[in-house]
């Protein structure tokens, strides 16, 4: 019988480091502070309203583009904090999570032979989601140290290909926050081009110093923008795979032209039941609040440890150099972490396409405060 080996769309793209890491911690009893999601449950009052949506009976499929009612709940949302005023019904779409309409995004502006650029280090999925679209991906470093933006590198990188730029802000791995002036820097060095900026803020609700930077608050960047966000990650739901996608009408017709043939729309019950839960909207304004306690606590307990702490002013990662502790290269030296330390980190070199090594590795702080706890126990032992 024939085997059949076909050529792969991403050859070089093997099992994630999240999985690796995850499935080491499971193995030695690790407390797991790798991959980025929550170890406790969300409110019961969003159950109770997704619950209250099935027992409805709306459990058939919502429009392509998303309930109205949810998509009107965006909307206020983005009026009241950040002062834009964007049309539910033609400039946003609810999507199968973040990732889903990141990969939409590209998809749905990039051509083969074009060029995106990335900001390294990055979220994993942003290079295979370019390379799958039949472009090529520019990696431009972040400053080493401070993870701010090098826009002279940036304005290097802008070539007559270049067709997108996806920035990230609060950012991930690093926990940095973009600022306004640096919003302001990217509108200008843009402002000649036809490139469009594909927004990943999806911690947009865990900044802790000032106010989210989001590119909705500046009409120049939002006119060429795609805004992506995730219930998910705001209330504690991440296996739920719910965001949203914001952008101008034109670019918005263009997202849903490729949203309606790879997912088509997302389970009704769940937007009824966060639109229901939106009406609210101490529950993600009080989200900084939640999770600057949880940063502190962590950060105090890192101070009696050999682990160095980095700034941090958003997302719930903490990324921390363990020049102190250890010489290893940042991925051996979090297997040494999860294995005789009984703490599972991720290397930051992992989100850099070089693989480029500072000595740093990213904990998770979104866990319970005894999660955290017993995690500061076993680093104070290294």
């Amino acid at each position: 019988m024939k085997t059949l080996r076909p050529e792969s769309r991403l050859p070089q793209v093997g099992t994630t480091i999240f999985t690796v890491m995850s499935a080491l911690a499971a193995e030695h009893g690790a407390v797991n502070l790798g991959q980025g999601f929550p170890d406790f449950g969300c409110d019961p009052k969003l159950l109770d309203a997704v619950d209250a949506a099935m027992r409805a009976g709306l459990n058939q499929y919502p429009p392509m583009a998303g309930l109205a009612s949810l998509r009107e709940a965006v909307a206020a949302k983005i009026e009241a904090m950040y002062g834009r005023r964007v049309d539910p019904g033609a400039e946003v779409t609810i999507t199968a999570g973040a990732t889903q309409a990141i990969f939409t995004a590209l998809l749905a502006v990039v051509h083969p032979g074009d060029e995106v650029i990335v900001l390294d280090p990055c979220y994993d999925s942003y290079d295979p989601n370019i390379r799958l679209c039949g472009a090529t991906p520019v990696h431009v470093p972040l400053r080493p140290g401070t993870f701010a933006p090098d826009f002279d590198r940036i304005a290097a990188a802008i070539t007559s290909r270049t067709r997108a730029i996806v920035i990230n802000t609060p950012h991930n791995p690093s926990g940095t926050v973009w600022k306004r002036t640096d919003m302001l820097r990217l509108a200008e060095l843009l402002r000649e081009t036809d490139v469009v900026v594909v927004s990943d803020e999806v911690y947009e609700h865990m900044v802790y110093e000032g106010d989210h930077q989001g590119v909705a608050r500046y009409p120049e960047l939002a006119a060429r923008s795609i805004i992506v966000s995730s219930f998910g990650k705001t209330y504690h739901v991440t296996g739920w795979k719910i965001g949203y996608a914001v952008a101008p009408a034109a670019l918005s017709a263009e997202f849903r032209k490729v949203h309606q043939f790879n997912v088509f729309t997302v389970n009704t019950p769940m937007q009824q039941g966060l639109a229901s839960y939106m009406a609210d909207p101490s529950r993600h304004l009080g989200l900084p609040d939640f999770y600057r306690a949880k940063r502190d606590r962590f950060r105090a307990a890192l101070a009696t440890t050999r682990l160095r702490a980095l700034a941090c002013d958003g997302t719930f990662f903490q990324c921390v150099d363990y020049s102190a502790v250890s010489d290893l290269p940042e991925a051996d030296f979090c297997r040494w972490l999860t294995i005789e330390a009984g703490v599972a980190a991720i290397p930051l070199s992992a989100f850099y396409a070089d693989g480029f090594e500072q000595g740093i590795a990213r904990l998770c702080f979104a866990k319970k405060d005894e999660t955290l706890d017993l995690a500061a126990e076993r680093l104070a032992r290294i």
